[in-house]
């Protein structure tokens, strides 16, 4: 049996590869950061039974590295592919970290003496991280990497800290790319989403990234985890005080032929999820959800809803809000919308605004055919909705379609017993 490349390690390429390596079929997860876990990993809480995310998402992680049939390449990326299904040569490039990875411990010492300091990434820039880190607690491999960009020994020639202090002697500033070959038999694609988060509409319409109290939905997620910066406590970004009333605004880059006409599918449970977060942390903070249309389309999704205005008694206004204004001494934010139920336009004052931001997929580069939708393409949305046209290259996950977790999942493992039969093939 020939290998199988799964190239993204989020949830649903996770599950790809576990379900791939429990069959005996050895497997290469690549993964461009230097952890897998995904977009997950910065999630508190799943809708809509409020679990854990990090209970349900690091055994999966621990699993994939304990597991004989599965090699991780964290830090590295795709930069070739030749060949056919069932007999595919892919050029991976693995990226430095500059610390020998048979020999850190993720003990963190290095981290503490390092004195260049840099936006965390995986808390959103709501945070800083040192030059060399690891990007959260549970980051499997649990390796130190060091960021050369803004490292102050690549820059100017000065510290080593890292390397004085490091006790296993794993720094190794000599490190260079490394490109390896590999043949496979087939190829899934689970390479995610980000947000739609560069586009002036944000600025100039919602004031995101000039009023400090404006959030996208993915920053307020850090900013309610225990594991974020805050510890959980939800704090203005402006002083650094609990705010007396939050405004969550959906659709923003999403369903919007401006820029994005898709419905982000995710947005109107996550933020129904946030605002109960907020509720459970804090009772006395007034939640308000303004929404075009709520999209309760799974399983529990009507009830979780439900349960929000009756049992956490959050507000829902049917109503796309047209702008939101700073007041420069309180730093408060005035929404200006039309309340749609009662024909009314009306202006109404809140201390934080999340913004419920659309997404879009991460693209490989050329190696997956891209539709009209900004997503992937598939042979068969129908019949084989998780293969591309090209014969044994599969898609799943966000790159797919937008999706909820589950049904990211159920992708994975569809991908991986499509994947099999060209591996046993083989």
């Amino acid at each position: 049996m020939k290998p199988v490349m799964v190239v993204g390690g989020g949830i649903s390429g996770i599950q790809a590869a576990l379900d791939l390596a429990d069959q005996g079929i050895k497997v290469y997860l690549v993964e461009k950061t230097p952890s897998i876990g995904g977009r997950m990993a910065q999630l508190d809480k799943t809708f809509p039974t409020l679990d854990c995310s990090s209970c349900i998402l690091t055994p999966k992680m621990v699993e994939v590295a304990r597991h004989e049939n599965i090699e991780i390449l964290a830090y590295s990326e795709v930069l070739e592919i030749n060949g056919e299904a069932g007999n595919f040569k892919v050029k991976v490039r693995k990226k430095p970290r500059y610390v020998d990875v048979t020999k850190c411990t993720g003990c963190g010492v290095c981290m503490k003496y390092c004195p260049s300091k840099v936006p965390d990434e995986f808390n959103l820039g709501l945070s800083e991280r040192k030059a060399i880190y690891i990007p959260f607690p549970q980051a499997i491999p649990l390796k130190a990497t060091i960021d050369a960009e803004h490292c102050l020994w690549f820059q100017k020639n000065i510290c080593r800290n890292c390397e004085k202090f490091c006790p296993a002697k794993a720094i190794d500033y000599e490190q260079k790319p490394e490109d390896i070959e590999l043949n496979v038999a087939a190829i899934i694609f689970a390479t995610g989403y980000e947000l739609i988060a560069d586009h002036s509409l944000l600025t100039d319409q919602y004031g995101y990234g000039r009023y400090a109290n404006v959030y996208t939905n993915l920053e307020f997620e850090r900013l309610v985890s225990a594991t974020g910066p805050t510890g959980g406590e939800i704090l203005r970004r402006s002083d650094g005080r609990k705010p007396k009333n939050i405004a969550f605004i959906q659709c923003v880059c999403s369903r919007d032929i401006r820029m994005n006409p898709n419905c982000s599918s995710i947005c109107c449970m996550a933020s129904v999820k946030e605002g109960i977060l907020v509720r459970e942390h804090h009772p006395d903070i007034e939640v308000t959800i303004f929404y075009m249309d709520l999209r309760a389309f799974g399983k529990g999704y009507q009830e979780f809803y439900d349960r929000a205005k009756e049992e956490f008694g959050i507000r829902f206004v049917r109503s796309k809000p047209a702008t939101i204004v700073e007041n420069p001494e309180t730093k408060n934010l005035i929404l200006y919308y039309e309340d749609t139920h009662a024909s009314r336009y009306k202006a109404e004052e809140f201390e934080m605004v999340v913004l419920a931001v659309g997404v879009k997929p991460v693209v490989p580069d050329s190696f997956v055919p891209i539709g009209e939708d900004m997503f992937a393409q598939v042979k068969d949305p129908y019949l084989d909705p998780v293969a591309s046209p090209k014969p044994g290259i599969y898609v799943i996950g966000m790159l797919n379609s937008p999706k909820d977790i589950p049904d990211s999942v159920i992708q994975g493992s569809a991908a991986a017993m499509k994947a099999s039969i060209l591996a046993c093939k083989s």
